[in-house]
């Protein structure tokens, strides 16, 4: 067991299946480690397909009961589910500042935002009502909106209990049931919702969660037949796979992908806010965020001034655990911190200049300094890939059309920002910049009840808000028959 101040957590964690802790079919395990030392945390159960198929199986089971369940009633569970997490919330913001690496304080704005997932969607648990459709007096006609059954839910390693709630929250409400694979590096925080999941009153069977490997677990739920609809968030790369996997069962997938975000600064925004905005918008959980501002595009008659600023907020983040609640913790894993150092290397190469960060602290743990390059070319690799990490790129563009051009040239397209005092500008960039959220003088402008998702390789479908119940929901129509007589009626018309 490992101890902390206020936290125990135990040296082993099973399976979740069915309303039951068991080990994997194999008895095979993994562990799960503290980024901020590289010391393990705990062994955790690696699932098999075998565990796989006991999980979606376990949900299915339970699923006609759960669809049937009155929907106030599923509303008054899952509303209990967020009553507990915000009880629990230092404690999993302890176990996700542990298992993942980011500043407690930034675990427990994690955690209240999971709290309120539960809270909004139980709100909309008996108020997810058909409509009539006018076809004439011979006829009436209704659509249905139902629950698809099994929902699969792969979640990422950057926000793994706030992603656990987004995903199931909803799911639940709709009236599915839920598998959840976690991400292998972060698994303990979702272990902790399922138990809380049941203390709300959660039947066995409607949520499991398998922990593992996605080239064995994940790849096990994300191809299963007995899958009905499927969520995932994380890399292209991975989306793309699940997308083949799913394909075979014709299994409807969202997927919420990668990003590389601009924030466009025209020279009459105010430069001190927008510095303190792009710096929040890379920063934060040490740049591991899909919406991150990992890209500024700005006037060339304001670089240098914004460029003082975004090195100067770079430079005062103080580094370290996340328990001890520093301004950045560390990279989620070593291999993030070797794919980030690789990109800072990359960058020098391409003849971009390092004007702020760019080392790894000489310290334990997977530490990488908060990193701004200048001099950027938007033709380089490290302005048009995603880092997931601390790395800032600073490109001048000369007016609003190469801002936007540039802005849109690459395969992404999850969000973008604007930082100007011109609200026509602001409106009309809104509109043209082609990305799934657009935030105007601000960063991280999307709430709970806010679609999200993105344009172009950033993803299909959205999540957050009355939208993500369209992953969960699929419409049927009834057409009753009032005519006397053989109607006339033929397909296609």
């Amino acid at each position: 067991m490992v101890t902390g101040p206020d936290i125990d957590i135990d040296a082993t964690h099973d399976l979740y299946v069915g309303g039951e802790w068991s080990p994997a079919a194999d008895g095979g395990r993994f562990e799960t480690e503290n980024p901020a030392t590289g010391e393990p945390i705990a062994e955790v159960a690696s699932a098999t397909a075998a565990d796989v198929d006991r999980a979606v199986a376990a949900a299915r089971d339970a699923f006609p009961a759960w669809r049937d369940t009155a929907p106030d009633e599923r509303g008054r569970i899952v509303h209990r589910i967020g009553r507990l997490v915000r009880e629990h919330a230092d404690e999993l913001a302890a176990i996700e500042s542990l298992d993942q690496g980011k500043p407690v304080s930034q675990a427990r704005s994690d955690v209240e935002g999971a709290a309120r997932y539960f809270e909004y969607y139980a709100g909309t648990a008996d108020k997810l009502e058909g409509r009539s459709v006018p076809v004439g007096p011979e006829q009436v006609d209704f659509t249905l909106r139902e629950p698809y059954g099994v929902s699969a839910q792969i979640t990422p390693w950057n926000f793994p209990g706030n992603l656990f709630a987004r995903g199931v929250a909803p799911a639940l409400v709709a009236g599915n049931t839920a598998v959840v694979k976690p991400a292998e590096q972060t698994p303990l925080s979702s272990l902790r919702l399922a138990e809380l999941c049941a203390e709300a009153g959660v039947p066995d069977g409607v949520v499991n969660v398998v922990t593992g490997f996605g080239d064995s677990a994940g790849a096990a739920l994300s191809g299963h037949a007995g899958v009905d609809t499927l969520t995932f968030t994380g890399s292209v790369r991975t989306g793309t796979e699940i997308m083949r996997q799913a394909a075979g069962n014709v299994t409807p997938v969202t997927l919420e992908l990668g990003g590389k975000n601009p924030a466009i600064v025209f020279p009459d925004a105010d430069l001190d806010a927008a510095a303190d905005w792009i710096a929040k918008g890379i920063f934060t959980n040490a740049g591991q965020v899909c919406s991150a501002a990992d890209r500024v595009l700005v006037h060339e008659s304001v670089r240098e001034d914004l460029l003082d600023r975004l090195v100067e907020r770079a430079e005062s983040y103080e580094l370290g655990p996340g328990r001890a609640d520093p301004d950045m913790g560390p990279l989620a894993s070593e291999a993030q911190f070797e794919k980030v150092r690789n990109y800072v290397d990359l960058g020098r190469e391409e003849g971009a200049t390092l004007a702020a960060g760019g080392g790894t602290p000489d310290r334990e743990g997977y530490f990488v300094e908060p990193t701004v390059f200048t001099d950027v070319e938007h033709d380089m690799r490290i302005a048009r890939e995603e880092i997931f990490g601390p790395v800032l790129s600073v490109i001048s563009v000369a007016d609003e059309a190469e801002a936007l051009q540039v802005a849109n040239d690459v395969e992404y397209g999850l969000v973008a920002g604007v930082f100007t005092s011109d609200v026509t500008r602001a409106h009309r960039l809104a509109g043209r910049l082609a990305a799934g959220n657009v935030y105007v003088n601000k960063w991280f402008g999307d709430t709970n009840q806010t679609p999200f998702g993105g344009y172009k390789q950033s993803g299909i479908g959205r999540e957050k808000g009355l939208e993500a119940l369209d992953s969960y929901l699929q419409t049927k129509n009834v057409a009753v028959n009032l005519a006397d007589g053989d109607g006339a009626d033929l397909p296609g018309a």
